[in-house]
């Protein structure tokens, strides 16, 4: 068996596995939300409605189902890409028009990136425009939903594409460690982009006010101080416009940290809960989470990089994944596509990792949040962003450990009360 039929071999096995693994966990979490919709678990019977937690069972089955039938429709996507040919066919048709160089690959990029979004906007739409609106969350027009749509591909093109062409300029221009240079590259755009994205692309979609409640911004301002942190601002974002649901975020990073408020969480909590909501998020900041997430994902995307910069070289990554690569010419971005295809089947085991990582993290906002504030107003605080966001109060425990990076209501409360 050669080394390419080996690779095919060996990405078949894993994506039916990872497949297969999907599909059981989606059935064992719709079986188990289904099971437990008649009856409002007892810890929880005094604080939240059977209608609200029936709507959340009720939505969660119908999203779960809904997410089996994109996995099944992209995993065969993925083979179109890959062992049929789909990639390496695009890949000649703008060799013979284009020529080898910079230009065929980042239009290789380009056609990839419009044909994979042409064929997942039935999805979007349907998620949206049914699911979402069945279930009273969606607030967007279809003409808002076009208007975002045409502002994304925009920034896409003027800020991904040059971004895209360095990072391939490096790749063939940088010898054989062009991985180091790219991973730098790459981080370098991340750490940027938090700084750049909540000053300048975030209001491009939505309006971000100054927070302009004087009793609750007093008490933001005591808790940061309290808490030793500071912030450029206090925001409040038209959430509203496009859906339901309440979130309250930090974004930004250094100087440029803002506390953002969705509009809908400052109509539905009081100023015990949202300074509670707060103190979650600055638990986060305490305990240095964005800091070890950033160390970590650095970590992990330079492993990711010296990987591609092995695998780029080697023939039967292309030839196992239904690729000829290209004799005359650069094959920058065949390798990048074609790596960015094949890791999410070979890294879904390790997912459950991460997400435990995660829960971890949340847990200890909560605490951090229980000993600034009040135990009561965050409990109330996470009753009402469940309820809001119609998350269910009975997932399935092995359903929890692959998915969530957020711990289930009933754990949460739990390490409260004990607290």
């Amino acid at each position: 068996m050669t080394a390419s039929t080996s690779f095919t071999f060996a990405f078949a096995i894993f994506l039916l596995a990872s497949i297969a693994l999907r599909f059981w966990l989606a059935t064992r979490q719709i079986r188990h939300v289904a099971r437990h919709r008649a009856f409002v678990p007892p810890a929880f019977a005094d604080k939240v409605g059977i209608q609200a937690h029936q709507k959340a069972a009720d939505y969660t089955v119908v999203k779960t189902r809904f997410a089996l039938i994109e996995l099944a429709f992209g995993s065969a996507v993925l083979l179109g890409w890959t062992l049929l040919g789909g990639l390496g066919a695009i890949n000649q048709v703008l060799m013979d028009w284009l020529g080898a160089g910079l230009l065929q690959q980042v239009a290789l990029f380009g056609a990839f990136t419009l044909i994979g979004s042409a064929i997942s906007l039935p999805f979007t739409l349907y998620e949206t425009f049914v699911i979402e609106q069945r279930f009273g969350f969606n607030k967007m027009t279809l003409r808002l939903w076009i208007a975002d749509l045409l502002k994304s591909t925009a920034l896409g093109i003027a800020i991904g594409g040059p971004i895209l062409a360095l990072v391939l300029w490096v790749m063939g221009a940088t010898g054989s460690t062009w991985w180091v240079w790219a991973w730098a590259v790459w981080l370098s755009v991340s750490l940027l982009a938090m700084v750049v994205y909540p000053m300048f692309i975030a209001p491009l979609f939505n309006k971000f006010e100054p927070l302009s409640d004087e009793a609750l911004k007093t008490r933001v301002t005591n808790l940061l101080k309290r808490s030793g942190f500071t912030a450029k601002g206090l925001f409040v974002m038209d959430g509203s416009k496009r859906s339901a649901h309440s979130n309250a975020y930090f974004t930004g990073f250094g100087a440029a940290k803002r506390v953002v408020f969705y509009d809908t969480l400052v109509q539905r909590l009081s100023l015990g809960e949202m300074d509670a909501v707060l103190a979650h998020e600055l638990g986060h900041l305490k305990h240095k989470h964005l800091v070890k997430r950033l160390a970590l994902i650095s970590v992990v995307g330079f492993c990711a990089f010296a990987l591609l910069g092995y695998l780029s070289t080697q023939p039967w990554f292309y030839t196992g994944l239904g690729v000829r690569p290209n004799l005359q010419g650069p094959n920058d971005a065949l390798a990048l596509l074609l790596f960015m295809l094949a890791l999410p089947v070979f890294s879904f085991f390790i997912g459950p990792v991460f997400a435990q990582l995660s829960r971890k993290h949340e847990f200890e906002a909560d605490a951090y949040a229980v000993g600034q504030t009040s135990g009561a107003d965050l409990s109330a605080a996470l009753l009402k962003l469940h309820e809001d966001n119609a998350s269910t109060l009975t997932p399935d425990p092995v359903y929890v450990k692959f998915y969530y990076s957020h711990p289930p209501a009933s754990e949460r409360l739990a390490r409260m009360a004990h607290a």
